[in-house]
């Protein structure tokens, strides 16, 4: 068992690959878990514990959260029918939320390439998968009034509908029917057929009223000028602006001018040429491989300007406000950073760029 004061006496090279240990350690004990779950069911000792289902006795015996339980029994269930689940799991090849999500797609005929497919992959990814497999049509279009959040709510999030669908056994318990209502959905953006996404979001009167608005404005060219036409048209403007603002890119970009490589300011031409090296993306690369960040990103000095680092192309790179930080704790220590409040950019080591 490892301490704090264990780990403290580690190098940095020795901690990274203690984690990896003690994450290869986790996924075994998780994959030894679930066949035995799948055990426990199958003798059905849950019965002779006094509990009326599989989930009662995860969550009141093992104690396990309702989330952690009803992963596990899915996991247990598709797993004695297809014995590679516990294998894949144990290499990290797909974790439990795949299981849960491809579970009841899998046949004989189709797991081996299916869970392969999967290997690997995000959730995201994976709910495309099945969205590819078997597409459903387009959800109507719809606007409706929701009641109030109920702030008195549980702060507990709701089970996912695909977890909660993987468990064929019901609870015996019924619950009570809430005092209140309960709080919207949250935002979701799901996959429902190849290239093609569920949207539903909740929105205030005002932004309501803009979209009425919008879809009047619009008839005119698009007869029906429906909510999804109307967040495409808008989402396409909102990009534009805030690329040209962010990475100076225009259709009809200006002569690139002298710039002054001594200057802080990263003029126009110069923030599009290194935005389109590297790809909008961070471009820190550690020993794992380049950071896949795409939020929140900022024009950073390679050799800081502080330090007499140019602005030019080759000084010049993307990094997300996480690896400016690490950065200016790796350039200038950490006391630096803590006091100048943590960021590279508040130091004015880098460039967040001027509108225009």
């Amino acid at each position: 068992m490892t301490t704090n004061d264990s780990l403290s006496r580690l190098s940095d090279a020795e901690l990274l690959i203690e984690v990896k240990r003690l994450a290869a350690i986790e996924r075994v004990a998780t994959a030894d878990l679930i066949r035995s779950l799948a055990e426990v069911e199958a003798r059905r000792l849950h019965l002779a514990s006094g509990c009326s289902s599989m989930f009662s006795y995860c969550t009141q015996v093992l104690h396990l959260s309702e989330h952690a339980a009803y992963a596990r029994i899915a996991a247990a269930r598709v797993a004695t029918e297809f014995p590679i689940v516990m294998n894949l799991l144990m290499e990290g090849a797909i974790t439990l939320t795949t299981v849960t999500l491809l579970g009841r797609h899998l046949t004989a005929e189709n797991h081996a390439a299916l869970l392969e497919s999967a290997r690997h992959k995000s959730k995201t990814d994976v709910e495309m998968l099945v969205a590819t497999l078997h597409p459903q049509p387009d959800v109507p279009a719809s606007v409706r009034k929701v009641a109030a959040p109920n702030r008195q709510a549980s702060a507990t999030a709701p089970l996912t509908s695909e977890v909660a669908e993987a468990i064929a056994a019901p609870q015996a318990t019924k619950q009570e029917p809430a005092a209140t209502p309960p709080p919207p959905p949250a935002a979701v953006v799901r996959a429902i057929a190849p290239e093609r996404y569920k949207l539903q979001v909740t929105i205030g009167a005002e932004t309501r009223a803009k979209l009425r608005r919008a879809q009047d404005l619009l008839r005119h060219t698009n007869r029906s000028a429906d909510e999804a036409a109307v967040i495409d048209r808008a989402l396409t403007l909102l990009v534009e602006q805030l690329e040209k603002t962010k990475y100076g890119r225009t259709d009809r970009p200006r002569p690139a001018g002298s710039s002054d490589p001594s200057s802080r300011h990263v003029p126009a031409h110069l923030r599009r040429e290194v935005s389109g090296r590297d790809g909008d993306r961070c471009a820190f690369v550690g020993p794992e491989g380049r950071c896949t960040e795409t939020a929140g990103l900022q024009y950073h000095h390679r050799i800081p300007f502080a330090d007499g680092g140019p602005t030019t192309v080759d000084n010049l790179e993307l990094r997300c406000p996480a690896h400016n930080s690490y950065e200016a704790e790796r350039w200038f220590g950490p006391l630096l950073v803590r006091e100048t409040g943590g960021t590279w950019g508040e130091l004015g080591l880098d460039q967040v760029p001027r509108d225009g």
